[in-house]
């Protein structure tokens, strides 16, 4: 059956999808605001708050390769909807746990819980829209991702004094097992609908050759280092250490730290609906891809080498400066999906995906670890946060020279 979504159906399957990637992009984010009560209530240190955060990229990480099996093999609306109960789950379990394992156990599970959300999404696009339509709900998909940042920082600061941040996440679990029927029940019918387009992708899970053909591709490494460094680094900021570093180096308070926070997703928002308008005309007028991909990349690694300088009162600006670029990372992800035949383009995807949240658990523990070591060797807390953000450049700063180094090109 040829995919061709409109109105009020095609609006509630975006919908059901949406909801689900807010709340795994605002669980994604939530420990930058609630660090500081976290880490007081139950006693964590720097490097105990940086390996709880990362539960949930590791997590999410090791479920991504057979994730691209279990969608092809049961369809988007099963596999998301079960796994969202699972972060529920998870969420239930952070809410009422008062130990570093209760809470990393937790985490964890809302990781596996919501590894779905965007690509769950996208093999439904694919396989129930219009192909003119999949750039489009790509980037609505990153807008309601962004969404749920914004959610994760000034109305959680201001409910934690009410409810705290337990009672903000029993309020999730609950929206968690919502979506999560709604994908299940409202979707169905659409589903039978288009089973017979999709009836011979399930053989995919049975051959895992396509995973060999990805990983052994010279062009996937040479994206898939930015993934792993550049974007992986920049989640571990976004989702934890931003908060810490602007009240650590830049002195602000609590509050002042939800606002920043808020407005770099705002910023981040914008600025990828921006790159669905601009990228499309980019490429009409020949302009290279990888040399875009070049020029943002760099200027996210110089925003944070100006942050190492800068301690002025108006430095925070430099965190919405880096927003503004972050979203060329999705112009890599997109390469890496048309570098590979179509039938090979969810593997690819979860593959990168990989990449990125591997590189996200290592940057959010590292840099606690990293932060804790310096001060037991005597460094100010501003000195050890400035250090630490300095190694992290210079390890994007390698990534970067061998992507630019890299001659490697799509092979499809």
């Amino acid at each position: 059956m040829t995919a061709t979504l409109r109105g009020a159906v095609a609006a509630r399957v975006f919908l059901c999808f949406a909801m689900g990637y807010l709340l795994s992009y605002g669980l994604r984010s939530i420990n930058a605001v609630i660090a500081p009560s976290l880490m007081a209530e139950i006693g964590l240190s720097n490097a105990d708050m940086g390996l709880l955060s990362s539960a949930y990229f590791i997590a999410f990480g090791c479920v991504q390769l057979p994730l691209g099996i279990w969608l092809d093999k049961y369809g988007p609306r099963r596999t998301e909807s079960g796994l969202l109960v699972i972060a529920a789950i998870g969420a239930a379990v952070f809410a009422s746990s008062s130990t570093l394992t209760g809470l990393w156990i937790g985490r964890a599970l809302i990781g596996i819980g919501v590894s779905a959300c965007l690509m769950a999404a996208y093999k439904a696009y694919r396989q129930w829209f219009a192909p003119e339509r999949q750039s489009q709900l790509a980037s609505w998909m990153l807008v309601a991702g962004t969404s749920g940042a914004l959610t994760a920082t000034v109305p959680v600061t201001l409910a934690l004094p009410s409810i705290g941040w337990r009672g903000v996440f029993w309020i999730v679990a609950a929206m968690l097992l919502l979506v999560s029927a709604a994908i299940f029940l409202s979707l169905r019918g659409l589903e039978r609908r288009f089973a017979a387009s999709s009836a011979g992708a399930s053989a995919a899970h049975t051959n895992d050759g396509g995973y060999r053909f990805i990983f052994s591709n010279r062009y996937f490494w040479r994206m898939g280092v930015l993934a792993l460094v550049v974007h992986g680094i920049f989640f571990a900021l976004q989702t934890l250490w931003a908060g810490p570093w602007l009240m650590t180096m830049l002195g602000k308070t609590q509050q002042q730290t939800g606002e920043i926070l808020f407005m770099l997703n705002l910023v981040l928002m914008l600025s990828y609906l921006a790159l669905g308008w601009v990228a499309p005309r980019l490429r009409t007028r020949g302009i290279n891809t990888h040399r875009v991909i070049g020029v943002g990349i760099a200027a996210m690694i110089l925003a944070q080498v100006a942050m190492l300088f800068t301690q002025s009162e108006h430095a925070w600006i430099l965190w919405l400066v880096l927003a503004l670029f972050v979203p060329v990372t999705t112009l890599v992800q997109s390469q890496v999906a048309l570098s590979f035949p179509a039938s090979l383009a969810g593997r690819a995807n979860s593959a990168y995906n990989l990449q990125i949240f591997l590189g996200a658990f290592i940057g959010q523990w590292g840099f606690g670890v990293l932060v804790d070591v310096l001060k037991s060797y005597g460094a100010s807390p501003s000195d050890a946060f400035r250090a630490t953000l300095a190694a992290a450049v210079a390890v994007q700063v390698a990534a970067y020279l061998y992507f630019v180094a890299s001659r490697a090109q799509p092979s499809h």
